[in-house]
């Protein structure tokens, strides 16, 4: 591709005279001239420059000439392979010689310029130095060069797009050229010079040349963002109609929509795009066969750039769904009939484009029958779009303007079908009901869902739990499962054998209990912690009592007096049910669900038997069921006492045995002594595989901690020297086996002989004059880079403390430094000296973890040292790996340690991110404790640096009387307080909306797993609420008056149901409340304000249902204190409360139909055609093809309307209106104001013989203006079908109000209905299909 010249050089020395028409003087076309170079004539004396010229200039200057003339001749050599004329040839040849002795010529005077300034720098150097070039270097400046290449890419892309757009132009008018064009000229552009002659060219050809032309161009477009703003999106559409009319390939097609795609940048181009009349080009892209998938793909693709581009989106005060989206209707009704057309390939992505179109424009698709689509798409659609429509569906619920769109009790309840009509379908379709059980529970984790599923006295939840009544229906598990899932609960790993009603023993015990063992060594948060998530299933086992759950799945018990798989299923959430209502609901709520009246009728029911057993059976499983699980199940913490039928009573048992041994043991006589010592076959042999590993392990643990004994095995028989000796690294028997499983009981044996050892005074001086620690220190220096003699293999490679027992020296010194006598030891041979060498070896993180894990830090000393040398190692994955493992100390220590806590305050001062974070982590765990918490407020660390990681830690600060002093002398609380009213309350609303969604939903990713699993489903702290924990702090929020404003916020704004902005700061404000509320201290501000009532009249009044949700929540809070539940109680709130009476923080309202209820609304939107009225046909013929395509419409006599037409066509008088633009305008009119099937619209335009293209478009706008009849001001838009209840139209339409004529989905109903007749006026054609049947005899 030939580089574009510079604008500057424009005026070109390669002259053809030119006519005024664009037409060279012989009647040829002229395309656009090559650039050439400037004007002035050029010699060599222009190379000539006088001898105090600037280089950098002379230099520039030459190189600019000789880009100029190379141009120049790659323009040339590109038109010779052409073919033109004689004359235009030899002037194209005398040009490119021209043009090739001035490159010549510019070469060879640089080269001289060039010899001459490296001669005078010779000179320079070796003269006097009297003239020394001082001016800037030759080269220029990088930054120079680079602004100077963008500016140069710029121009160069904007002049090849141009260039481009004229090719297309150019290519655009040659068909009309070919009859009076004899000779045409070639292009003398460079981006133009390989089209084919027009004159010879095929239609192949050119559409070929079309193609290329306009890929070359997106290829600049995706170059150059800068080009396509500067681009005017109607040249690029004017230049490219032809590729879309229908003679052209659907390739080039392809390419065209792909080309005005990449040239829409913002929504003026949008704009300009929407005046160019591609509206019928797109329904016609769009109606085509699947043939044409390349053309589909694009023309989707551009309709979503255009929604994505184009569309205004609401502003922040005004509600979702008030935006407008730039498509006509014509185009979205093309959108919506492949949307709904289940063979199609596009189907999915234009159900996601409507949905995106719904959260924007929601009149338009209500206008245009695209709710009704997306709602069979939920029901019936493919399962990967569910969750995504149900979602959308839901958030247009939540807003009492955007849920005016849907006709209440009727239309979301099409998602619950795949549940009741699965009667009599069978196991095949399963797959579907668990597709639809997964919606169904979506909508049910949300507000808007629940509220929405709770209209008409719950009439959806009921339809669903009636379900489980129907004795046949084979897939009642699968809304079984949806139970469980939906109220959270987790069956124990038992309840198969429940199921399988299979007897529940005691075998499963031991796992268990070390299940609760593992459990113990991590100390977690109470499990008994009630949740948000905890208060929002107490509703809802509220809300699924009231429906009859628990009277439904009694009525499967009584299916069957023998009981089978299902209905011990049943009897299991039964259960679950009873434990989890008897843990979230207070007990006056809890009490009526536990009764069970119908369950314990059927039992005491003497007169039929069956009933008898129904009833006694599921209460006899029911009992069992919480009987195994109290047993299996871990104990409450607190509930320290040991009981006599505790699992772990078995190894306390165990424990006491053992001790009874050892005691017998070390009471041994000499004989038995010196027998034991010979019975290990240590003395008679080295080789350890055969020594009694038995005996020996029996010796050391028994006789040898008796210091009698240690002395005589080590001074009267030696023994203790041989088996150490054993142990001795440079003796490479123990360090040199592998590191199996089964050896590593060797490491157990050296650890306890050392215990042994350090028992009695014997032991501590063998050690001492033993060589075996000295040897490790060997080992050890073995390591350092600096030592004289290098080692081939060190005692302590990576591989060796990989491979073979090398790193049970860690495990024996770790005993040594349990000890202070160890640790002197440690000392003498200068082991820790060793270790502090080790933390600051390069890539042996394995010999520091091994330090660090086995070393005692009880006594002060230097393990700790050695320890914080690895907090503050150089290397980020030590420190990483000891903060963590000090973390793991503090959460194990049962008291606040200030040495743990003292380095675990210096790792907040790490460079590192990630170790600031771990350590933050962990302090803020720790600080659960108020011992360790107010231990660290008083060492007073300085957290500012830690920018958002360490806000919790200073929340938790500010809970103490000590830590709010110490912040508030910093500042940090006026500080905090203004940024928490302006924007943090914001934040955390935000927060915990996400949290909350992330917690109920099923499609969480793994990646949100850790953030779910963070939140804990606990209130996150809020900074109003902990001010509201001291008492300092309720004088500040006194002082500063914040309160005042929110609860003066909550009178005014409490009911707001439109602006979307006030919405979330009320929510914001309700958090705030709440969490104040939620202290002792904190709710006399709220009796203070009486906003209690306040919020109350928010969660039963409000039309906006997620703020009746955080009302509820809110309440939650305020009832976690025994005032604050005493004074919901008077308001018929009732609080849970614990086993002591203490509340737990959760409240459900005790009338929950008051609280769940929405107000009814009556529908405003329904689909109809658009306001514009067209003149009646003015024939009969014309009048009778338009009402048989009208009747196309009605899928029942659809078939006899398409044989008619059929007939027609094949009719001479008939044949004029299948090739006339008006008659196609008003077939196109009409299938863009009516729904229409896709194979229809395809039929209709197969019908007519006229092929789009641009004059086509033409005469088709031409229709539209003369054909459209105005309307009389007098004469309303369109009379309704049915009499609104309400006269005044409601206030929120954000268009002009219309009375649209109110149809119902079925599609048989579109020929049947007549408008009735009113006073006759002059003929006007309406578009409500007639009634007249064309077809039948």
């Amino acid at each position: 591709m030939p580089a574009a010249v510079p604008e500057h050089s424009s005026h070109g020395s390669l002259s053809i005279p030119q006519s005024t028409d664009g037409r060279t003087s012989n009647g040829s076309i002229t395309p656009t001239l090559v650039q050439s170079a400037p004007s002035q004539s050029w010699s060599t004396a222009d190379v000539a420059f006088s001898p105090d010229a600037d280089r950098e200039s002379q230099l520039q200057f030459l190189s600019d000439q000789l880009k100029v003339e190379n141009r120049i001749k790659e323009g040339a050599e590109n038109l010779l392979q052409m073919p033109l004329n004689d004359a235009l040839k030899s002037q194209v040849e005398s040009e490119l010689a021209t043009a090739k002795k001035k490159i010549q010529l510019i070469q060879k005077s640089m080269e001289s310029f060039s010899g001459r300034s490296s001669r005078k720098r010779s000179i320079d150097s070796n003269g006097s130095g009297k003239r020394k070039f001082t001016g800037q270097p030759l080269q220029p400046t990088d930054g120079w060069r680079e602004e100077g290449a963008e500016r140069d890419d710029f121009r160069s892309a904007m002049h090849q797009a141009n260039s481009t757009i004229k090719a297309l132009l150019l290519l655009s008018r040659q068909n009309s050229y070919r009859s009076n064009s004899s000779a045409p000229s070639p292009s003398a552009s460079p981006s133009t010079s390989t089209l084919p002659n027009p004159a010879t060219a095929t239609e192949a050809e050119l559409s070929r040349a079309r193609i290329e032309t306009m890929a070359k161009l997106i290829g600049i477009l995706q170059r150059n963002l800068r080009v396509r703003y500067e681009l005017d999106v109607g040249e690029v559409v004017h230049a490219v109609l032809p590729s879309l009319a229908d003679k052209a390939t659907k390739q080039a097609r392809a390419t065209a929509y792909r080309l005005i795609r990449h040239a829409l940048v913002d929504s003026h181009s949008v704009r300009r795009l929407g005046e160019q009349h591609l509206d019928w080009y797109i329904v016609k892209s769009l109606s085509r066969d699947n043939k044409h998938t390349v053309e589909k793909e694009q023309v989707i693709k551009l309709i979503r750039a255009v929604v994505d581009i184009g569309s205004e989106r609401h502003s922040p005060h005004s509600a979702t769904g008030s935006g407008t989206v730039p498509l006509s209707d014509a185009v979205m009704r093309a959108v919506i009939a492949v949307a709904e057309y289940p063979e199609d390939p596009f189907k999915p992505i234009c159900v996601q484009t409507l949905t995106e179109i719904l959260l924007i424009d929601i009149e338009l698709m209500a206008r245009t029958g695209g709710i009704r689509v997306l709602l069979h798409a939920l029901a019936e659609g493919p399962p990967e779009m569910a969750p995504l429509l149900s979602t959308a569906f839901l958030h247009i619920v939540d807003s009492p303007k955007t849920r005016a769109y849907l006709h209440p009790g009727t239309d979301l309840e099409i998602a619950l079908s795949g549940i009741t009509d699965a009667y009599g379908k069978g196991f095949e379709y399963k797959e579907k009901m668990k597709s639809c059980t997964r919606i169904v529970s979506s909508m049910l984790r949300t507000w808007s869902g629940l509220m929405y599923c709770c209209l008409n006295d719950m009439t959806a939840i009921r339809a669903v739990i009636d379900c489980l009544r129907i004795p046949s229906l084979e897939t009642r598990a699968i809304i079984l499962d949806m139970f469980f899932d939906l109220l959270n609960i987790r069956p124990p790993e038992w309840h198969r054998a429940f199921i399988d009603g299979k007897r529940l023993t005691m075998y499963r015990r031991s796992r268990q209990s070390a299940d609760m063992g593992k459990q113990a060594e991590i100390p977690h948060r109470l499990q008994d912690t009630l949740k948000l998530t905890d208060q929002y299933i107490a509703l809802l086992i509220l809300v699924f009592s009231k429906a009859g759950l628990l009277d439904a799945l009694t009525s499967m018990f009584e299916e069957s007096s023998v009981g089978s798989a299902l209905s011990r299923k049943a009897t299991l959430l039964m259960a679950e049910i009873l434990q989890k209502a008897n843990r979230v609901l207070p007990l006056s709520i809890a009490a009526k669900i536990q009764a069970l009246p119908r369950v314990f009728n059927l039992a005491s029911d003497y007169n039929d038997n069956e009933h008898r057993i129904v009833g006694s059976s599921a209460l006899s499983a029911i009992d069992s069921f919480n009987r195994h699980r109290s047993r299996l199940e871990p104990a409450m913490k607190g509930e320290t006492r040991p009981r006599a039928n505790s699992v772990e009573d078995a190894v306390r048992r165990g424990r006491q045995v053992e001790q009874a041994k050892l005691k017998t043991s070390m009471q041994m006589d000499d004989k038995a002594f010196q027998t034991l010592l010979l019975d290990t076959q240590v003395m008679l042999t080295k080789d350890h595989t055969r020594w009694n590993f038995d005996t020996l392990q029996e010796l050391i643990e028994g006789p040898l901690h008796n210091p009698k004994r240690m002395e005589e095995a080590i001074k009267v028989s030696r023994y203790i020297r041989k088996l150490m000796s054993f142990f001795y690294p440079f003796s490479h028997r123990f360090c040199d086996l592998p590191n199996t499983k089964a050896n590593y009981r060797w490491v157990r044996i050296g650890c306890a002989l050392l215990d042994a050892l350090m028992a009695s005074p014997d032991g501590v001086r063998f050690l001492h004059e033993d060589e075996f620690l000295g040897q490790l220190v060997k080992g050890f220096a073995q390591l350092d880079p600096l030592t004289p003699t290098p080692v081939t293999e060190s005692l302590f490679s990576k591989k060796r403390t990989q491979e073979t027992l090398t790193c049970g020296y860690f495990e024996m010194l770790g005993i040594l430094s349990k000890q202070k006598e160890g640790i002197e030891l440690l000392e003498k041979f200068k082991l820790f000296t060793a270790f502090y060498h080790l933390t600051e070896l390069r890539s042996r993180e394995d010999l520091i973890k091994g330090v660090v894990e086995n070393l005692d830090y009880s006594i002060d000393g230097h393990s700790r040292i050695v320890l914080s040398k690895a907090l503050t190692s150089v290397y980020k994955p030590v420190r990483h790996y000891a903060t963590n493992y000090l973390g793991g100390l503090i959460r194990g220590s049962q008291t606040a340690n200030a040495w743990m806590l003292r380095l675990l305050l210096t790792q907040l001062y790490d460079p590192t991110p990630e170790v600031r974070e771990l350590a933050v982590r962990f302090l803020e765990e720790a600080c659960e404790s108020t011992d360790v918490l107010q231990t660290v407020v008083e060492m007073q660390p300085t957290l500012d640096h830690l920018g958002e990681v360490g806000h919790p830690l200073l929340l938790k600060f500010m809970s103490t009387p000590t830590g709010f002093r110490f912040l508030y002398a910093a500042d940090y609380i006026d500080r905090e307080m203004e940024l928490w009213l302006n924007e943090r309350n914001l934040h955390y609303v935000v927060h915990i909306e996400v949290f909350l969604s992330k917690a109920f939903s099923q499609n969480a990713s793994e990646d949100d797993d850790a953030d779910v699993l963070a939140f804990e489903g606990i209130v996150p702290p809020h900074f109003y609420g902990v001010m509201a924990k001291t008492e300092l702090g309720c004088e500040v929020l006194q002082e500063k008056g914040h309160f005042a404003e929110f609860a003066h916020f909550i009178r005014r704004h409490g009911l707001e149901s439109e602006d979307q902005e006030v919405i979330l700061k009320l929510k914001s404000v309700l958090w705030a409340v709440g969490n104040i509320g939620a202290t002792e201290r904190g709710l006399p501000f709220l009796e203070e304000e009486e906003i209690i009532p306040a919020i109350l009249e928010i969660a039963e009044q409000s039309l906006v249902l997620s703020v009746r949700g955080t009302c509820f929540f809110v309440l939650g809070l305020i009832s976690s204190t025994p005032q604050g539940s005493e004074i919901l109680d008077d308001y018929h709130w009732e609080a849970t409360l614990s086993p002591l009476g203490l509340p737990t923080g959760l409240c459900v309202p005790v009338d929950v139909d008051k609280f769940v209820s929405i107000p009814h609304w009556d529908c405003v939107a329904s689909e109809s055609a658009d306001d514009s009225r067209i003149s009646p046909p003015e024939s009969d013929e014309e009048l009778e093809v338009m009402t048989t395509i009208y009747n196309l419409a009605n899928t029942v006599i659809a078939n006899a309307a398409s044989r008619s037409l059929t007939k027609m066509k094949s009719k001479p008088e008939y044949r004029h209106i299948f090739s006339s633009p008006t008659m196609f305008y008003r077939a196109l009119h009409t299938i863009s104001s009516q729904k229409y099937r896709l194979p229809v619209r395809r039929y209709i335009f197969d019908l007519f013989n006229i092929d789009l293209d641009v004059d086509v478009i033409r005469q088709l706008s031409e229709c539209a203006i003369s054909l459209r009849t105005p309307l009389t001001a007098e004469e309303p838009a369109r009379e309704p079908s049915e009499p609104s209840p309400v006269e005044k139209p409601p206030a929120f339409r954000p268009r002009p109000v219309r009375h649209h004529v109110v149809e119902s989905d079925e599609e048989e109903s579109d020929v049947e209905e007549e408008v009735t007749a009113k006073k006759p006026r002059a003929p006007v054609m309406s578009l409500r299909p007639k009634s007249r049947i064309i077809g039948f005899s």
